[in-house]
């Protein structure tokens, strides 16, 4: 009986060991599942280290899992870093060509979709350069127009497409979006709202490794904007002791008018202070916004080290729906802070005198028009 009791003693031990051990682990991704179906056009939301990117590497087959597993039926073409299976000293065409044997393209195949794929990456006077000596966009560039013209049946894009520039980004959206049509599979991670929206049909919203929603793309866009509404603070400068933004609110003080309240304390004076705002719609879109070196008719005092600032703003042209404020402070040579979605606002039918219309349709915004006919015209 002494040796079971001892043996139990120390099962207990080692389990409560165990136990601690484990509240120490911090956990990438835990109990995610979900199914995507063949043609969907998905997108992966999250703030940063939610675990957007170990998921994708996961089904890139780059990360093996701690447990579960991730079944996927077709070939895999995938975009997650920038110059990830790319040799640096092999030049842009060999590059194509090894990557391309990666994904089990026959040389057949990758001679036939070579010449589309150099004019995507517009890389053609490098072609035989090292792409060690590449810039990161046309690293990008030339790795994008690999994994998306080697017609792979599935797709997946890191956030990576942001380091290339506007147009080359509006191009490959519209490549992604010619995927989907296609009956391929896009899976897209993504911290621009408007991209994911413009893009895909369905969210996956990623929280601490969890998944928080899984919903039509809207939906879990709203959810993910509203989680965060001033949750986020971040010092611009640096420093230590910095001035910060203590409380933000706002209210309906007319028909097409809303204030907003904002109080700021600070260590020094500000001199003179500096309160930014810029109001986004549903999806993450910025409407509009503005700040005292722009507008000269945004007055503050001189110097002040603490108090409340009070802005009314007139949103008359913007439709109904739901809208985000996001706040920083700084003085004239500097930022000092920012929240951003430190407010929610939402306007409904009835509080404006615009027509009623659904902003994700036709904007956020509504301008007055005016309209002539001439039947004579010809």
């Amino acid at each position: 009986m002494e040796g079971v009791r001892a043996s139990a003693k120390w099962f207990s031990a080692r389990h409560q060991a165990q136990s601690r051990a484990d509240q120490n682990v911090i956990w990438a991704l835990k109990d995610v599942s979900f199914q995507i179906e063949r043609g969907e056009v998905v997108g992966v939301i999250g703030r940063n280290g939610a675990g957007k990117s170990t998921l994708l590497k996961i089904l890139s087959r780059i990360t093996e899992p701690t447990k579960g597993r991730a079944i996927i039926s077709g070939r895999v073409g995938s975009l997650l870093e920038v110059g990830t299976g790319f040799h640096p000293e092999l030049t842009g065409r060999e590059n194509i060509y090894l990557n391309a044997a990666v994904l089990g393209m026959k040389r057949v195949e990758i001679n036939r979709k070579f010449d589309e794929i150099v004019e995507f990456a517009e890389i053609a006077k490098f072609l035989d350069t090292p792409v060690k000596r590449y810039s990161s966009g046309m690293y990008v560039r030339l790795a994008f127009a690999v994994a998306a013209h080697l017609e792979p049946e599935i797709l997946l894009v890191d956030e990576v497409l942001a380091v290339g520039d506007a147009a080359f980004q509006t191009k490959c959206l519209g490549k992604m979006r010619d995927i989907g049509n296609s009956g391929r599979t896009v899976l897209f991670v993504s911290h621009s709202m408007s991209a994911v929206q413009r893009l895909c049909s369905r969210g996956i919203l990623l929280e601490s490794g969890t998944v928080k929603c899984d919903a039509p793309v809207r939906t879990a866009v709203e959810k993910y904007l509203s989680s965060n509404v001033g949750s986020t603070y971040q010092s611009v400068s640096g420093i230590v002791d910095k001035p910060t933004i203590e409380k933000a609110s706002w209210e309906l003080t007319g028909v097409d008018e809303i204030t907003l309240d904002v109080s700021f304390k600070s260590p020094h004076r500000l001199c003179p202070p500096v309160l930014g705002f810029v109001v986004y719609d549903a999806l993450g879109i910025p409407v509009f916004g503005t700040n005292p070196r722009l507008d000269p008719h945004a007055s503050l005092p001189d110097s002040m080290q603490e108090g409340n600032v009070r802005v009314q703003i007139s949103v008359e042209a913007l439709r109904p729906g739901t809208y985000y404020v996001s706040l920083w402070l700084g003085d004239q040579y500097q930022d000092y802070c920012q929240v951003d979605h430190a407010i929610r606002f939402e306007l409904k039918p009835g509080m404006l005198n615009s027509p009623v219309a659904q902003p994700h349709i036709i904007g956020s915004t509504f301008l007055k028009t005016r309209w002539q006919y001439d039947p004579q015209a010809r």
